[in-house]
């Protein structure tokens, strides 16, 4: 009875255990972001000229998150690094135009976002991003600090410099994703049920 009672008890502690891990697995490796935050993709202030790429820096993305884009009478295309430097979506990887675009991320690797209308590229509604494998890699932000020649982006402030002091909270690029909040509250209830599952088959 006793023996019945323990095989039981382990079995329940093993299925728990392994939920709480499934979890935490997928509250890092699917993270729905909001281009923009509540700026939403629209062509930002002129002294904003960086705002996406100042956002995209300030965050990370794996393989598995999901990039939502918001936007009215504009469009979302996905283009080579050519493509992005010269704001031409004549070539497009991939093009949207529903105003509210979920893009998923499923390649680790630099990845190129405009807007298809060429003049609204130009003042800003464009993108550069580092997709990421899941795994303890080193972070290394995107740098648009040596376009090609000829480029608009020439004329435009690195991302580095970030936004201005006298930026309007409504326009900055805000905290990183609360995804960083579901992490650490998954990890603790998996630690606290790992601890009551070793608890539970002290002899």
């Amino acid at each position: 009875m006793a023996l019945a009672s323990k095989s039981f008890s382990t079995l329940l502690c093993t299925f728990f255990f392994f939920f709480a891990i499934s979890v935490v697995v997928s509250s890092v490796s699917a993270t729905e972001f909001q281009v923009g935050g509540v700026v939403g993709w629209r062509i930002p202030a002129v002294n904003e000229s960086q705002l996406y790429n100042v956002w995209a820096s300030r965050r990370r993305f794996f393989i598995g998150d999901s990039l939502r884009f918001r936007y009215n009478n504009d469009s979302v295309v996905v283009v080579e690094k050519w493509g992005f430097y010269h704001c031409n979506s004549s070539k497009p990887i991939a093009s949207f135009n529903d105003g509210d675009t979920v893009i998923n991320l499923d390649n680790a690797g630099t990845m190129y976002f405009i807007s298809g209308d060429a003049d609204r590229c130009k003042q800003g509604v464009n993108m550069m991003l580092e997709v990421m494998s899941p795994g303890p890699v080193r972070y290394f932000p995107p740098s648009i600090s040596n376009p090609p020649e000829d480029s608009y982006s020439s004329m435009a402030p690195a991302p580095s410099q970030g936004l201005s002091r006298g930026d309007s909270p409504v326009m900055s690029p805000g905290p990183l994703s609360d995804s960083v909040v579901s992490v650490s509250v998954s990890g603790y209830v998996t630690a606290v049920i790992v601890g009551l599952g070793l608890w539970a088959l002290k002899p």
